[in-house]
């Protein structure tokens, strides 16, 4: 059971975005799918709710007591992590997570922060081939082609770390996500351009 989680303490880089998302094209491609909401603010567990009839249906928690768990039979897990999330509870997710995405703007102030959120992510590894093997970065609301994208990529480049990929700066997602809809639900070519930067992203997530 492939399990992707969304990690950066910090807020406002768009993990919700990217874990719903990521959730939403599993669930597209008949995986039965489970969207793991760990954030206080539970936006992910709102954005299901919203989730109507006729889509891909994605699944949440099943709670047991004080223990949740992905219910019997789901195939892939996303999880979606909150802000200022302590040290511990990185590792617990490291240990269960399959892929880390580590999203961010390209600015300057979330390029910083994240630099340092990466560097103690790799003290959860035991090795940087391992790091390096389970980890990339997302580049949010950017075009690839853009000075911005580049800068990202040399600051990303000069600490090793990799990108899985970049999502464009488009309002489609905000207004899918007012539906609890995801942009591997609706067949429009509005969206087509949206879809398509996913392809790299998607090949590092699904790879063995």
């Amino acid at each position: 059971m492939p399990v992707v989680a969304v990690l950066n303490p910090k807020g406002g880089v768009g993990k919700t975005t990217l874990a719903t998302n990521l959730a939403g094209y599993f669930a597209a491609n008949r995986a039965r799918t489970m969207l793991g909401d760990i954030d206080r603010q539970e936006s992910a567990k709102y954005w299901l709710r919203l989730r109507p009839k006729g889509v891909a249906p994605i699944e949440t928690w099943e709670v047991n007591g004080v223990m949740a768990r992905p219910p019997q039979g789901v195939t892939h897990v996303v999880l979606d992590t909150p802000a200022q999330i302590s040290d511990s509870k990185v590792a617990d997710i490291v240990r269960v997570a399959d892929k880390v995405l580590v999203p961010v703007a390209p600015s300057l102030f979330d390029v910083v922060a994240t630099q340092d959120f990466l560097q103690s992510l790799r003290r959860a590894y035991p090795s940087m081939a391992e790091f390096r093997k389970h980890v990339r970065v997302v580049g949010m609301r950017v075009d690839p082609r853009t000075k911005a994208a580049d800068e990202l990529a040399r600051c990303l480049a000069e600490m090793d770390i990799d990108v899985a990929g970049y999502l464009r700066n488009t309002h489609n997602y905000v207004h899918l996500a007012a539906h609890g809809l995801t942009v591997f639900d609706v067949p429009s070519k509005r969206i087509a351009a949206d879809r398509a930067t996913w392809t790299p992203l998607l090949g590092w997530v699904t790879s063995h």
